[in-house]
């Protein structure tokens, strides 16, 4: 065999054993306040322009004013989920395409309710219905019009979910709360009103919702959920009421024209912009348990587990809107299920497309062997 060829397949060779034993960062999960997670959702909707190749998927469905406990019922639809990214996939602050807010725009439909007396709305669910227990977060901003119930949140069914609700008619000079909610079997005993029962619970927060981006979070334990607002506790819940099966996270903004809850409908077409939404989570699905057992080779090992960052600040339409993504780095996202809608996604492959300057020696080291023994063959 040729000097040059004998060099090129012992060079290939050298390199790819090393390829093959690279371990990636955060092969064996993300942590949260020393919480081990093994999957991640993230959605940078300051740069996507797709919803649908996000990991979201716009909801369609009707319900009736009776099934809506209101006088009106809803009509959600994808034409109310309305992307805004902005201009340049390199910025992080400034007008969406369309003008405003830039982000995922969720609408309802201002004025009264067409034939059928159904207000439009919009709503949109992760494509991973598998997540059990984990840590959730959004950057949102939402409307200062009177009349819509703005919503983050996990949803398995009706007597399983964790809300963050917002009544955009509570919002004035003095008074800025969010409603936080278990919805449980006695949240539907009670007639649909978690109000009645010890997993409804009201904080006044120290901004307003409607005057810029924050981040809203809760963190789900088998026993407890907790509740943050831009990193600050707010509630910690524990009981019964706390979900115990897999889901999805949810996005939505709605009214019915409830006096005693959305009232509405607005008068105008009322927005609330999301900016981002990052889960970290475990999951239900076998196949997935099945990757997260061959990919975590050593949980121990250094860069097994990446921590997740918390903010330090609200993530306003300024330089506080760049939070981190590990999705936006390389080699920290090995065998997760990743959108290819932000185009500042690095889709990880199997082993690290920036090796470690100690791998770089040792195959330089080892090319440097292979040509010793060439010459002297």
């Amino acid at each position: 065999m040729p000097f040059i060829t004998r060099a090129a397949v012992s060079l290939a060779s050298a390199f790819f054993f090393f390829a093959s034993n690279a371990w990636a960062d955060c092969e064996c999960g993300y942590t949260v306040n020393g919480t081990l997670y093994t999957d991640l959702v993230e959605s940078d909707f300051l740069h996507i322009k797709d919803i649908n190749q996000a990991g979201w998927m716009p909801q369609e469905y009707t319900v009736d004013p009776d099934m809506a406990r209101g006088p009106f019922g809803k009509d959600a639809n994808p034409k109310q989920i309305v992307m805004n990214p902005l201009k340049s996939q390199y910025d992080w602050a400034g007008d969406g395409i369309n003008g405003g807010d830039a982000g995922a725009q969720v609408i309802v439909r201002g004025g009264s309710p067409a034939k059928g007396g159904l207000i439009p709305m919009g709503e949109m669910d992760t494509n991973r219905t598998d997540m059990l227990y984990g840590s959730f977060r959004a950057g949102i901003k939402l409307t200062g019009l009177p009349g819509t119930c703005g919503a983050f949140f996990w949803y398995r069914n009706d007597s399983q979910e964790i809300d963050m609700e917002f009544l955009s008619q509570q919002f004035n000079a003095s008074s800025h709360p969010v409603n936080l909610v278990l919805q449980s079997e006695a949240s539907i005993a009670a007639g649909f009103n978690a109000d009645n029962t010890d997993t409804f619970q009201i904080h006044q927060l120290p901004f307003n919702p409607s005057g810029g981006f924050h981040e809203y979070r809760f963190d789900w334990f088998p026993d407890r959920v907790e509740f943050y607002a831009d990193g600050v506790l707010l509630d910690t819940m524990t009981g019964d009421g706390v979900p115990s099966s897999p889901g999805h996270m949810t996005l939505s903004q709605w009214s019915n024209g409830d006096p005693n809850w959305s009232a509405g409908p607005p008068t105008e077409d009322a927005i609330m912009t999301v900016n981002y939404a990052k889960g970290y989570f475990n999951s239900s699905d076998t196949q997935r348990q099945k990757d997260f057992t061959k990919r975590c080779k050593d949980i121990n090992a250094p860069k097994a587990t990446c921590e997740v960052p918390e903010i330090t600040q609200p993530p306003n339409n300024n330089a506080s809107a760049k939070t981190f993504f590990f999705t936006q780095q390389q080699n920290m996202t090995n065998n997760q299920t990743i959108p290819s809608g932000n185009p500042n996604t690095i889709q990880s492959g199997a082993w690290s497309i920036q090796a470690p300057i100690q791998g770089l020696l040792t195959t330089l080291l080892l090319f440097s062997l292979v040509l010793f023994m060439d010459l002297w063959s």
